[in-house]
């Protein structure tokens, strides 16, 4: 077997096993001032990987919104307006993910929070 789909797979379930983790505590910290070190390193990592995530699953939002948009208004709508939907979500979501990486270190916007929502492509607007 060729590494690259073997590296790809594994990135691939890595990504799903940790991708959707959410705190345990229902209310966090509103600032890096009030943050302790815990977590702010917890916010860098689940913006890093959030960000890897969808720079790299970017692309599932092409299907997905010809999925919804078929679903919501019917097939003829599907078919016409969900691929222009889905490839402007794909460049945005691209993008997002790229900027969430490459930013990890700020705790902007808000503290940690993603730039699109819903945060990564497989959960549910």
């Amino acid at each position: 077997m060729k590494p690259a789909p073997l590296i790809a797979g594994a990135t691939m379930a890595a990504l799903l096993v940790l991708g959707p983790h959410r705190q345990a505590h229902a209310i966090g910290p509103n600032s890096i001032d009030s943050a302790s070190a815990q977590e702010v390193v917890d916010g860098m990592a689940n913006k890093f990987a959030r960000g890897v995530a969808n720079a790299a699953t970017g692309w599932l939002e092409f299907p997905k919104q010809i999925y919804v948009t078929w679903q919501e208004e019917g097939p003829a709508k599907g078919l016409t307006v969900g691929p222009l939907k889905g490839v402007g979500m794909t460049v945005v979501r691209t993008l997002a993910g790229a900027g969430e990486a490459a930013t990890f270190f700020v705790s902007w916007p808000g503290f940690f929070e993603p730039y699109v929502d819903p945060p990564y492509v497989w959960q549910e607007e």
